[in-house]
C-alpha cells in the first residue's frame, strides 16, 4: 500500500448533505482516493495518491461535480472570501425583499378580507428578477446537482418556485381563468434566502472557538538579536531567537524562560483558570497571556510546530472527521431528493385526478417540495461535533477525530495507568535502607552509577535524590537494562544489581520479605541493590497521588464507568494507591509489554474500552482501546496514539470528555429527531393540501437555522472545576 499525502480543499456551492454525500462519492471513486467532505465546514478532507490522482484531477472531479474547490489559505483569506460571498447574499436577499414586500402585502390583505390585486403585468414585473436574478443561485445549483448525476435542495426549491411562476405566467399570457402566484414564487425564493443567510451566520458562529484561537497569538514580538532588540513579525522568529514578554502582553511562540519570574494565564492551552507560575528553567507557550512580570525566554517552537499550531490542527481535524451516526443522515440524504419530487408527482396527479383543478394539484404539489429539507438532516451531526470540538479545545481537551468523542459516551470500562496519570509521576526517594554493615554514601553512589543507564522516572528520582545529596555517581558502567524489572551491570569484574524485590530473588538474592511488605502497605515502590548475590540494601519511593484523582474516580463510578487501575508496583503497592484513589479493580505487576493485551482482555468479554496513559509504554495500549486518552506531559508517541490529548495532567479531564460526548450526542440526537420530524410530518402535510407554499417555504427556511441554532447551545457545556 503506498504511502497516502493528505490535503484539504474548501469547498464552494454545496448546500445541503445531498451535496456533500454526492461530491463525497464523486472523491472517493478516484483511483486510491478517500475523501470526506463536511458540510459544516465546507471542506473536503482527502488522503491520495499524488501518483495515480494529482492534486489537480482531485479539483477538476470537484469541478466536475458542480462545486469549485481550492487549497486551504490562511484563516484570515478564508474569513476574507466568505465575509465577501456574505456580502453577495445579503444584497440577493435586500433586493429580493424590496421586489416581494409589494406582493406580499396584497396576500396579507386577502387574508383580512380586503381584495386589492396588483396588475398581473406589474405582479410579474416585481417577481421576475426575485427568480431569475436573486435566485439564478438556485438553477445554478440545480444544473451543477443534475449534471453530476445527483439531486440536490436546490432541485426542490427551482422546480417548485418555477412550476407557481410559469403557471401565473402561462395564466397572464393566455388570460386563463386560474389565479395568478407571482407572490407565492417571489416569496418561496425571498425565505430561502433569508434561511441561507441566518444558516451561514449560526454556521460562522459554530466555528467561533477555532477563530478564537487562532487570534490569540501576538502578531509582533519583541526578539533580541545581535545584542539589539527588535520588533519583529511573529513569523520572522526563529528557533533558539531570544525574546522579551512584557507584563500584559502574550507569549509569541513556545520558549523557555531564561531570566525573570511572572505568572501565566494558561486557560486557551489547558482550561485551567488560575495563573501558573514561571521562574528560569520553565516552559511558556505560544498566546499563553503574561499576568505580571518581565520574562527573558529562549524559542523552542516557532510557526506550525507551536503547542498552539497543534491544537488548531487537532480541532480542525476533528471538525472534518466524521461520527458512525452520520452515515445514517448520509444514506437518506443520498435518496432524499428524488424521493421528494416521486411524492410531489403524486400528489399533483392525485389532486389533479380527484377533479381539484390544475391550479390546486400543482399548488399542493409545489408546497410539497419547498417544505422537504435535506439541510436539517445534513447539518444535524456536523454542526454540533464543529461546535463541541471547538468548546472541547477552549477547555484542554482536543480531539482528534468524532468518532472518538462519539464512543466516549458508551465506554463501560476505563483502564487507567497509575504513574503520570492517577499520581503525579515524579516519584521521590523517601527512604534509603543500607544493609548495617554498607556505608549509606557508597550505597547511594553504587545505585546511582546503575541508575544512569535508565530513564524509568523511578531511575531519575534515585539520581535526582543522589545530586541533592552531593553525591557523585561512581564511573559509568556498561549497563543492560531488563524492561519492567531492572537493572544490572558489570564493573571491576563484580556483577551488580538494582531493580524490584521479585527479580532479585529471580537472580538467588535473599530479601527481607516482612520488610519490603511493610514499605508496600504504605504505598511505597521498593528497589533492591545487589552486588554478586550479596544484598546491599533497599530504597523507597513514593509519588504523590494527584490531588483530583479520587474525586475523578467518584465522578467516573457515578457515569456507571469501570475504573480499572494498571501498575507495574507489586500487590501491596498497587493496593494501597488504589485504595487512597478509592478504586475497587486493579491489576499488578503489570510489565509494560501486556498492558495492551490487558485492553484486548476487557474488549474480548464485549465491553467498550477506554485507556489513559502518559509513557511510551503506553502506546501499544492506547492504540488498542476504543478510545484513549494521553496526558499532555506524557510522551510525543503516546499523544500521537491517543484518540483525545488532555492539556490538564488530570485525570478529571477525562471525565469531563466524557460528560462533553455525553452532552454532544444528546444534540445530534435531538437534531436528527428535529430534522426527522419535521419531514415526516411536513411533507405528508403538504401533500394533504393544508399548507400554503409560503407557509411551507418558511418553515423550510426554518428548520436549517433551528437546527444550527440547537447545536450552539453546547458552548454553555462547562467543565467541571
Amino acid at each position: 500500500m503506498p504511502l497516502l499525502t493528505h490535503t484539504d480543499l474548501q469547498i464552494t456551492g454545496m448546500h445541503c448533505a445531498s451535496c456533500s454525500a454526492r461530491l463525497e462519492k464523486v472523491l472517493n471513486q478516484l483511483p486510491e482516493v478517500a475523501a470526506t467532505v463536511n458540510i459544516a465546514t465546507e471542506k473536503a478532507h482527502i488522503a491520495y495518491n499524488p501518483d495515480k490522482t494529482p492534486l489537480a484531477d482531485l479539483i477538476k472531479a470537484v469541478q466536475g461535480a458542480g462545486f469549485d474547490a481550492h487549497p486551504l489559505r490562511d484563516f484570515a483569506a478564508e474569513k476574507q472570501a466568505r465575509a465577501a460571498a456574505y456580502r453577495q447574499e445579503q444584497l440577493q436577499f435586500l433586493i429580493a425583499v424590496l421586489l416581494t414586500v409589494p406582493l406580499l402585502v396584497e396576500m396579507l390583505l386577502m387574508f383580512i378580507g380586503v381584495h386589492a390585486m396588483l396588475p398581473g403585468w406589474l405582479q410579474f414585473a416585481l417577481a421576475t428578477p426575485v427568480q431569475f436574478w436573486s435566485g439564478r443561485r438556485f438553477y445554478t445549483g440545480s444544473w451543477n446537482s443534475l449534471r453530476g448525476g445527483g439531486a440536490n435542495m436546490d432541485v426542490l426549491v427551482a422546480l417548485g418556485t418555477s412550476a407557481a411562476y410559469l403557471l401565473s405566467c402561462a395564466v397572464l399570457l393566455f388570460n386563463l381563468d386560474q389565479p395568478i402566484y407571482f407572490e407565492a414564487s417571489a416569496t418561496l425564493i425571498t425565505l430561502v434566502l433569508l434561511g441561507k443567510l441566518l444558516e451561514a451566520r449560526a454556521k460562522g458562529k459554530a466555528s467561533s472557538a477555532l477563530e478564537a484561537l487562532l487570534n490569540l497569538q501576538p502578531k509582533l514580538a519583541h526578539v533580541e538579536r545581535d545584542g539589539v532588540m527588535q520588533e519583529l513579525s511573529v513569523e520572522q522568529m526563529q528557533v533558539n531567537d531570544v525574546f522579551l514578554v512584557r507584563p500584559g502582553e502574550s507569549v509569541p511562540v513556545d520558549g523557555i524562560v531564561l531570566e525573570g519570574a511572572s505568572s501565566l494565564d494558561e486557560a486557551m492551552l489547558t482550561g485551567e483558570s488560575l495563573p501558573q507560575s514561571k521562574q528560569p528553567g520553565d516552559k511558556v507557550y505560544a498566546a499563553t497571556s503574561n499576568r505580571h512580570g518581565l520574562l527573558k525566554c529562549r524559542a523552542l517552537a516557532v510557526g506550525a510546530h507551536t503547542q498552539l499550531a497543534a491544537i488548531i490542527r487537532l480541532v480542525e481535524q476533528a471538525q472534518g472527521s466524521k461520527a458512525a451516526i452520520q452515515k445514517l443522515a448520509d444514506q437518506i440524504s443520498a435518496v432524499f431528493v428524488p424521493v421528494v419530487v416521486v411524492i410531489a408527482l403524486l400528489t399533483f396527479l392525485i389532486w389533479w385526478l380527484m377533479g381539484s383543478g390544475f391550479s390546486t394539484a400543482l399548488i399542493n404539489a409545489v408546497a410539497v417540495l419547498v417544505i422537504s429539507c435535506p439541510c436539517a438532516l445534513g447539518l444535524a451531526t456536523p454542526t454540533a461535533l464543529v461546535v463541541s470540538s471547538g468548546r472541547a479545545a477552549q477547555a484542554g481537551i482536543l480531539v482528534k477525530d468524532a468518532a472518538a468523542l462519539e464512543r466516549a459516551h458508551k465506554l463501560s470500562v476505563l483502564i487507567v495507568d497509575k504513574t503520570g496519570t492517577l499520581t503525579d509521576g515524579t516519584p521521590s526517594v523517601t527512604d534509603v535502607l543500607p544493609m548495617p554493615e554498607v556505608a549509606a554514601t557508597e550505597f547511594l553512589q553504587t545505585a546511582a552509577m546503575l541508575a544512569q543507564g535508565s530513564t524509568h522516572p523511578l531511575s531519575r528520582a534515585l539520581l535526582d535524590y543522589a545530586q541533592s545529596r552531593q553525591i557523585t555517581p561512581a564511573q559509568n558502567a556498561n549497563i543492560s537494562e531488563l524492561s519492567g524489572h531492572g537493572l544490572h551491570a558489570e564493573v571491576d569484574g563484580k556483577r551488580y544489581l538494582l531493580g524490584s524485590p521479585n527479580y532479585a530473588t529471580s537472580e538467588g538474592i535473599t530479601v527481607d520479605e516482612q520488610q519490603i511488605l511493610g514499605l508496600q502497605q504504605q504505598g511505597k515502590s521498593v528497589i533492591a541493590l545487589a552486588c554478586d548475590g550479596t544484598l546491599l540494601g533497599y530504597i523507597a519511593f513514593a509519588d504523590q497521588l494527584r490531588a483530583s484523582s479520587c474525586a475523578a474516580v467518584a465522578r467516573l463510578a457515578a457515569m456507571n464507568i469501570r475504573v480499572v487501575m494498571l501498575s507495574g508496583d507489586n500487590q501491596a503497592t498497587a493496593q494501597a494507591i488504589a485504595r487512597q484513589a478509592g478504586i475497587t479493580e486493579f491489576r499488578a505487576e503489570v510489565l509494560p509489554q501486556d498492558k495492551a493485551a490487558q485492553v484486548q482482555s476487557f474488549k474480548a468479554n464485549g465491553q467498550l474500552v477506554g485507556m489513559v496513559g502518559d509513557g511510551i509504554n503506553d502506546a501499544p495500549a492506547l492504540a488498542a482501546a476504543d478510545v484513549s486518552f494521553a496526558m499532555r506531559s506524557g510522551s510525543d508517541i503516546a499523544i500521537e496514539a491517543a484518540d483525545i490529548t488532555l492539556m490538564r495532567n488530570d485525570l478529571m479531564s477525562v471525565a469531563d470528555a466524557i460528560s462533553l460526548s455525553h452532552a454532544t450526542l444528546r444534540k445530534i440526537r435531538q437534531n436528527l429527531f428535529f430534522a426527522f420530524a419535521y419531514n415526516v410530518l411536513g411533507i405528508p402535510l403538504a401533500a394533504l393540501g393544508m399548507l400554503n407554499p409560503v407557509i411551507a417555504g418558511a418553515a423550510m427556511a426554518l428548520s436549517s437555522v433551528s437546527v444550527v441554532s440547537n447545536a450552539l447551545l453546547l458552548k454553555r457545556w462547562q467543565r467541571q472545576v
